[in-house]
């Protein structure tokens, strides 16, 4: 009656190693190391560069023990864990001489590092421990509210402008183009005018839908995005924007920085170690510029460095198509750029598609007119030094749109789009919820919360063991399953742990035991009407099953909507929270039975059970 069958006892075991394999990393502590990072916007970061690192160091006698390299996030990052501090500072100044060869423009970005000393055979399992959080660690939280409405209407600002110049290069006559909301009305005066305008913006401009409106001689077509285009549109501004603020926080020096999208419009920055909150505003608020320049044709190219350059023109050292001379006066900055977005050419070729805003698009026609065949630059100016992202051959006119060629391949196609719309903001964001934790208090709060969960479940054991006597160590027991299990699982999951998330383990301990009573009470219950033990353990925790899934549910609901509709704090103590809810479903009634059934499934005459008074009533 009470027998578990084998394959049940197979899947505890499993999960008690899953459990000690992932919980372990938490305990062995860190090791002082140092993190290269990108300092420019098209330079990444690649397992080479990791080679060449390590073999810096060993170049210069540095004891290094591993060198990783991390491909996560835009541009990757590398890593040298080292013995000691006084080893991690001179690496970290050696290395600042070695990979820079000009310290007043560095291209990588140095700054110190804690590394967990988790075994290699743990690492190869991917088992880490848990990152803390910054009420847990110390360091600025920023959540800011990105202006979706400014990316759609740049985004519309350029599809207009295309209209304009699209219908104007056809010969296409119309009697005016106006805007009404995200919608673009062109006037014509005869239906045959306004068919050959939708034929000709049908295959030039694929992301639009065309409706025609109106009447008489008000014949209007109408011009606004497709869904998808819309969807596709705001992802871009929200990448755009979390890309440069990545690159700019690079630039603090900061260790596990947290930059993520939070639901539809908004990007939480956490940056752990930082407490100066005003330089940090400054660097994510800093903007940069692109410029469009043409390249100075006195000067042939590949003599450059050598030859002179001339009054009006600057020599560009960094960047793809570099060494260069360029005009210094700009024909378009970046602000005349309402998308760019990877493409291919009428060939199949990867290319980058560029909409500029109206008067983008007559200065590009007026520069490009007469300089067919000629050469044009595209810089990136950040904190005052230049990089050049592309030098491209003009083989037609410009104007509000056209296309890069010659990319090489999609990924190059992606990066230039990308760094094309990353040289500032795609849209202003306002700090809505500014937190600063200092580490002290971060320290304070590691040691309350380990606190709280530790006499918490000390408590729990001390009153169940009293009131149920043996099924209340099974409960105990089944509650430390439950607590391994959920920390192996945040372990795994990577997650950030946070003060409201050591809340929610101590919640859950709460909780996980309130299933054991059901059962224990439940079992009392059937000894009360007179069953055997053995049909007394069977009928109990069949009987309070469908009572523990009932209130776990209704649990996990509420859990879900603090998930989804929460945010900050309260995302992280509903994270740990629905996870604690799985878990103890699984310890509180698979592992307990199991317990039980171990214990007394195999004797056969059994006569009573240790759980505890079992008041009977009188007859």
């Amino acid at each position: 009656m009470n027998r578990y069958p084998i394959w049940k006892y197979i899947i505890i075991v499993i999960a008690l190693l899953f459990g000690v394999l992932y919980t372990l990393p938490n305990f062995f502590g860190e090791s002082p190391a140092v993190q290269i990072s990108s300092g420019k916007a098209t330079l990444k970061l690649t397992p080479e560069t990791a080679e060449r690192v390590q073999q810096s160091l060993e170049k210069a006698n540095i004891k290094t023990t591993g060198v990783v390299y991390d491909q996560s996030g835009a541009q990757g990052t590398v890593r040298a864990r080292f013995a000691d501090t006084d080893t991690q500072f001179k690496a970290k100044a050696f290395l600042e001489k070695e990979l820079n060869t000009d310290p007043n423009d560095p291209a990588f970005l140095i700054s110190f590092n804690l590394l967990p000393n988790t075994p290699q055979w743990l690492q190869s399992l991917r088992a880490m421990p848990m990152y803390l959080g910054l009420d847990l660690r110390g360091g600025v939280h920023f959540l800011m509210q990105v202006d979706t409405k400014a990316v759609m209407n740049k985004r519309v600002q350029g599809i207009q402008s295309s209209v304009r110049s699209i219908l104007r290069d056809k010969n296409v006559r119309h009697a005016g183009i106006s805007r009404n909301g995200n919608v673009i009305d062109v006037t014509f005066r005869d239906a045959q005018t306004r068919n050959q305008a939708r034929d000709v913006l049908a295959g030039q401009l694929p992301e639009v839908l065309l409706t025609d409106a109106g009447s008489g001689d008000e014949l209007k077509l109408q011009v606004a995005l497709r869904p998808e285009a819309i969807k596709t549109t705001m992802e871009d501004g929200l990448k755009q924007n979390i890309s440069t603020l990545s690159k700019r926080v690079n630039e603090l020096g900061v260790a596990e920085p947290v930059i993520q999208r939070q639901g539809a419009d908004r990007i939480v920055v956490e940056l752990p170690g930082v407490q100066d909150v005003t330089r940090a505003k400054d660097i994510i608020g800093r903007t940069a510029t692109l410029e469009v320049r043409m390249v100075d044709e006195s000067i042939s190219r590949g003599t450059e460095e050598t030859a002179a350059v001339p009054f009006g023109s600057e020599l560009f050292k960094v960047g793809r198509g570099a060494p260069v001379i360029l005009y210094k006066d700009p024909v378009i900055t970046g602000d005349y750029i309402s998308n760019a977005s990877a493409t291919f050419d009428q060939n199949h070729q990867p290319a980058v598609a560029l909409d500029l805003n109206g008067d983008g698009g007559r200065k590009m026609r007026e520069a490009t007119r007469n300089k067919i065949g000629k050469d044009m630059a595209i810089v990136l100016f950040e904190k005052g030094k230049g990089e050049v992202l592309t030098v491209a051959t003009i083989r037609d006119e410009l104007g509000s749109r056209f296309q890069i060629t010659g990319m090489g391949n999609s990924e190059a196609a992606s990066d230039l789009a990308l760094l094309l719309r990353a040289g500032s903001l795609a849209a202003p964001m306002e700090i809505v919820e500014e937190r600063t934790i200092g580490p002290q208090l971060g320290a304070d709060n590691i040691e309350k919360g380990f606190n709280s969960v530790v006499w918490g479940f000390v408590a729990i054991a001390v009153f169940m063991v009293i009131y149920y006597h043996l099924f209340g160590f099974f409960s105990v027991l089944a509650l430390s399953i439950n607590l391994l299990l959920l920390i192996a699982v945040l372990s795994w999951m990577q997650a950030t742990l946070t003060l409201p998330g050591m809340a929610a383990i101590a919640f859950t301990l709460g909780m996980a035991i309130d299933a054991n009573v059901l059962i224990n009470e439940r079992i009392r219950e059937e000894l009360r009407a007179g069953a055997s033990p053995q049909s007394a353990i069977a009928a109990g925790f069949d009987h309070a099953w469908a009572t523990i899934l009932d209130s776990n549910v209704t649990t996990m609901i509420a859990g879900l909507a603090l998930l989804i509709f929460g945010s900050g704090a309260i995302r992280g103590f509903a994270v740990v929270h629905c996870l604690g809810i799985l878990t103890s479903i699984f310890s509180s009634v698979f592992v307990m039975r199991g317990i039980t059934n171990f214990w007394y499934g195999r004797k056969k005459k059994l006569t009573s059970l240790s759980i505890g008074q079992v008041w009977k009533p009188e007859a």
